[in-house]
C-alpha cells in the first residue's frame, strides 16, 4: 500500500522537524510512504528541514493558504492513500499507519483518522485545552460537529452517527448526509479514489470535500483508538490570530462560492446558545468546571476566554465582510 503524506507549509520550522521525524518513524511493514510538501514561500529554514528528512517531493503553493497547499500536494502525490498531516501534527503513535493500512483492507472504509488528540500535561495551556476539549474551535462544542473524543462530553462527536462496530482497535461509523462531523484534517487518511468527481481544486477545503464524499455514499470512517499531538498554539495571542484567520478565510471563500460545508443544517438555536452562553459567562464557566472535575488541569479555565475571543473574532469578521472580503494576510506568517 502506498501512502502519500500531504503537508502544506509556510514558515513551519518551529514544528516541522518533529512532524517529519514522527512520519519517518511510522512502523508500517509493506507500506511505501512518500512525503509531499507544498510550500508557500517559506523563508525560515522549512525547506532545509524538508531536505534533511529526505522529503520525496516539494512543490510550490503560489496561492499560499493551507487549503491550496493540500490541493497542490495531492495533485503531485502518487499514493492510493492520502494522509493529510499538517506541519504542526505529531503522529506520536508509531503504529498509526500500520493500523490504518489494516483497516483500509476493508474496501467499504473510505477514510481513517485518530480518535483523539494526545493530551500532553507539559504542553502549552492552549494546546492542553484543545486536546482536552477535543477541538480547537469552541463553537464546535455548541454546534456538535466536532470529530475527536472530548473529555468534556465523553463523545467524539455531537452528531448522530451509525456505529457499525466498536472494536479494540477502532470504532467504525457511517456518516449520514446532513449530519457530517468536521472530518478531513490532522492525520485524516482517505482513499484517493474517494475524491473522484469531487470539487477539491485549487483549494482542498477538507470538511467540504468529506461532506461531498458522504453525499456520494463514500461515508464509512474508521477512528483508530489512538491519539495525535497537535501543536496548535503557543499562546493566547496565537489562538486569537488563528481564529481571525479561520473566519476571514471562510467568509472570503464562501462569498466566492468555494465553500460547501452545510452549516445551515445545524439548528440555529445552537448558534444562539453559543452567543448567550458566552455573553452571560456562567454556562461556559460551568462547562469549564465540569471539564476540570474530569481532568484536573487549569487549562480548562481558558474555555470562557476562548469562547469570548471566538465570539469577538467571528462577529467582527462577519461585520467586516459586509464591506468586502479578503483572505487573511499571510505576510510574516509563522506556524
Amino acid at each position: 500500500m502506498k501512502i502519500s503524506v500531504i503537508i502544506p507549509t509556510l514558515n513551519a520550522a518551529r514544528t516541522l522537524d518533529r512532524c517529519l521525524t514522527a512520519v519517518r518513524a511510522q512502523d508500517c511493514p509493506g507500506c511505501d510512504v512518500e512525503i509531499v510538501i507544498a510550500d508557500a514561500g517559506s523563508t525560515d529554514g522549512t525547506l532545509d528541514i524538508a531536505a534533511r528528512h529526505g522529503v520525496e517531493r516539494v512543490v510550490p503553493n503560489p496561492l499560499r493558504t493551507g487549503e491550496a497547499g493540500k490541493a497542490a500536494a495531492i495533485e503531485a502525490a502518487t499514493g492510493e492513500i492520502l494522509a493529510l498531516v499538517d506541519s504542526d501534527n505529531i503522529l506520536d503513535d508509531t503504529g498509526y499507519f500500520r493500523k490504518a493500512a489494516a483497516l483500509f483492507t476493508d474496501e467499504t472504509i473510505t477514510a481513517v483518522e485518530p480518535l483523539m488528540w494526545t493530551y500532553d500535561p507539559s504542553d502549552t495551556m492552549v494546546n492542553r485545552y484543545c486536546a482536552l476539549l477535543g477541538m480547537n474551535d469552541p463553537v464546535s462544542l455548541f454546534l456538535g460537529n466536532y470529530n475527536r473524543l472530548s473529555r468534556l462530553t465523553g463523545r467524539f462527536t455531537g452528531m448522530d452517527v451509525d456505529v457499525v462496530r466498536d472494536g479494540d482497535d477502532a470504532v467504525v461509523v457511517d456518516i449520514m448526509p446532513g449530519a457530517v462531523p468536521t472530518f478531513g484534517a490532522n492525520g485524516f487518511m482517505i482513499r484517493r479514489s474517494a475524491l473522484e468527481g469531487l470539487d477539491w481544486e485549487p483549494y482542498y477545503f477538507d470538511i467540504d470535500v468529506f461532506q461531498q464524499a458522504v453525499a456520494k455514499g463514500r461515508n464509512r470512517v474508521a477512528l483508530v483508538k489512538t491519539g495525535i499531538l497537535h501543536l496548535f498554539c503557543d499562546s493566547v495571542a496565537d489562538f486569537r490570530r488563528k481564529q481571525a484567520r479561520r473566519i476571514r478565510d471562510y467568509l472570503h471563500h464562501s462569498r466566492d462560492g468555494r465553500r460547501s460545508y452545510d452549516y445551515g443544517r445545524v439548528p440555529r438555536i445552537r448558534y444562539v446558545w453559543f452567543v448567550a452562553a458566552t455573553v452571560t459567562i456562567l454556562p461556559v464557566l460551568l462547562q469549564a468546571f465540569r471539564g476540570w472535575q474530569k481532568v484536573r488541569d487549569r487549562a480548562w479555565w481558558f474555555h470562557p476566554l476562548a469562547c469570548w475571543i471566538t465570539l469577538w473574532e467571528y462577529g467582527w469578521g462577519t461585520v467586516r465582510s459586509l464591506f468586502g472580503t479578503a483572505e487573511y494576510d499571510r505576510g510574516g506568517w509563522r506556524q
